[in-house]
């Protein structure tokens, strides 16, 4: 395996394509006038949720849809992800979740029951009440969408990382792959108690004032998430690929890939480093330094000596439109 070997799997990875597709819907949405009022809608996208003022704190606002090929494979665990997913969006940005609704669409009731199955699992094992939502038995396939609120008193968020600070990684490796999927499965046998005080980490953190930039590891992989980090706050990352924490016997070209069940990055001031590792090393997390933030709009793998570029934000968008990358966040200017 070689540096370029890496960079390529990086680039040519599904996550990484699917995240691409953003930068074009938000432009949609924006129209051509990226400065009037009701494109502050969209101001803030990139960040895990949607966050909007609330008395002393904020709402945070999210939804994910599950991939077709999981539900059709395992639809119980693609119910449960559907849970899961939206809550770790909430713990990446400090807060804490308050509830779920769903849409799913089924051929008949029975290809639904074991979706509905693994969503009330997730939802009894992690806390976060089943609302409300909408039902569709008469749809030639099944396809399903959760959407999560949370509450968040300091944010994390997409857009705060600074040049000088230290990228982290934290993740749980209490898990195994879920084979043939990029998934790492350290939730569904966990005891409800331990993977509550898991996720309440994030909030504990931004409350204490250790971090104030993070990023749930989603499809887009480990390079893929740092991307999208360093993106939203108009920086770069160097990720030192002998670094990142990862099983002993899982090969690094697809870990790089890899979504977890509770995985993190966070951009750390220097001074806060021990005190975050420290965090989620006492609840069995593993948590590391695992590169930098720089002022170069670049994405750069290092290994074995060797320091390749994965990535130009400068050169090619990946989740933010050209024409918007000096738009910052409402709320991170107001807050």
């Amino acid at each position: 395996m070689t540096l370029d070997e890496i960079v390529a799997s990086v680039r040519a990875s599904r996550g990484v394509a699917h995240k691409t597709d953003i930068a074009p819907v938000l432009a949609a949405l924006c129209g051509d006038d990226a400065t009037r009022s009701d494109a502050a809608a969209v101001m803030g996208a990139g960040d895990d949720c949607a966050a909007l003022p609330d008395g002393d704190g904020w709402l945070l606002f999210a939804a994910e849809g599950m991939v077709g090929d999981l539900i059709e494979a395992m639809p119980w665990f693609a119910g449960y992800c559907s849970v899961l997913v939206n809550v770790s969006d909430v713990c990446a940005m400090g807060g804490r979740p308050l509830a779920v609704v769903d849409v799913i669409w089924s051929n008949g009731l029975a290809p639904a029951a074991p979706v509905l199955e693994g969503m009330a699992a997730a939802a009894r094992q992690l806390g976060v009440p089943i609302v409300g939502g909408h039902s569709n038995a008469r749809s030639e396939r099944t396809q399903l969408a959760v959407a999560i609120l949370g509450r968040a008193k300091r944010l994390l968020s997409s857009f705060a990382a600074r040049p000088g600070e230290r990228l982290m990684m934290a993740v749980d490796l209490r898990g195994a792959f879920v084979e043939p999927y990029p998934y790492w499965n350290a939730a569904t046998e966990a005891p409800a108690a331990r993977i509550r005080g898991d996720l309440a980490l994030l909030s504990e953190i931004a409350g204490e004032g250790l971090c104030e930039a993070a990023k749930d590891i989603s499809m887009a992989g480990i390079a893929g998430t740092a991307m999208m980090l360093a993106e939203c706050s108009q920086v770069g990352a160097r990720i030192d690929l002998e670094r990142v924490p990862r099983p002993a016997d899982v090969d690094l070209l697809r870990w790089m890939q890899v979504f977890p069940s509770f995985g993190y990055l966070l951009s750390v001031a220097p001074h806060h480093v021990d005190a975050v590792r420290a965090r989620f090393e006492g609840r069995g997390i593993v948590c590391d330094e695992i590169g930098e933030i720089h002022a170069e709009p670049t994405i750069d793998l290092s290994w074995r000596g060797q320091t390749r570029t994965a990535w130009r934000l400068d050169e090619q968008a990946f989740i933010v439109p050209a024409d918007r990358r000096a738009t910052r966040a409402l709320y991170v200017t107001a807050n």
